[in-house]
């Protein structure tokens, strides 16, 4: 499916899947972790939690050679990719309309492995999109550790995405009781860097990491 075409539609609670292509973009670049599931060569069912990042039309993870998830995933073994941001609680005047505010998408297809002479440049993406700035600060990859890491693509073809983002449904016999309602926003924040326990004296913590854990004007 190209890119203009109709996402995956969802038959339980239509109204909340979206066709939003910019929105399916802002979910998976606000999103660090993503769960591939995938079906052995016996059979067994899998969920493979690992990080993902959006490179355009693509979405890209890494893993060890090692792993045979990862070389399954290369195989081109048909896979489903899940992304799911928790954004808030919705609290309604009963328990049963009470819910949670989230974005989640899954993305259909194959992985493709990317090749070795682009292998460098697009795992110093994953590196700025979890940490931008870090890659000026640390020493680039050693051919070892380039042959051991396996970087795979997820191309954003077929997906389907829902959003709920909406206030308590409350009945009006609910509506007119006594019980709050609202919605609490959820809003992730880093906390104060820890250094490791080997850390050399005199080490000051780097300007990426700086950046990361500094709270937000406003």
């Amino acid at each position: 499916m190209s890119r203009s075409a109709e996402p995956r539609r969802g038959i339980r609670l239509p109204e909340l899947a979206s066709t939003d292509r910019a929105a399916l973009d802002a979910l998976l670049d606000s999103a660090l972790v993503g769960h591939f599931s995938l079906v052995s060569e016996g059979g067994t069912p899998a969920i493979l939690p690992t990080a993902v990042i959006r490179d355009g039309d693509r979405v890209l993870c890494h893993g060890s050679t090692g792993s045979r998830w990862m070389r399954r995933l290369a195989s081109g073994a048909p896979a489903a990719l899940a992304v799911t941001s928790y954004d808030g609680l919705v609290v309604a005047r009963s328990a049963f309309e009470s819910s949670i505010r989230y974005r989640s998408a899954v993305l259909f297809g194959t992985c493709t492995p990317v090749t070795d002479d682009d292998k460098e440049r697009v795992l110093d993406l994953v590196t700025e999109r979890l940490l931008p700035g870090r890659r000026a600060e640390v020493r680039r990859h050693t051919k070892a550790e380039l042959a051991a890491t396996l970087v795979l693509a997820l191309p954003i073809d077929d997906w389907s995405l829902r959003i709920s983002d909406g206030w308590p449904e409350d009945g009006p016999d609910d509506v007119a009781g006594t019980a709050w309602a609202g919605v609490v926003p959820l809003s992730p924040v880093w906390g104060a860097p820890e250094p490791a326990p080997d850390l050399a004296d005199g080490i000051e913590v780097p300007a990426s990491v700086r950046a990361l854990s500094r709270p937000s004007a406003g």
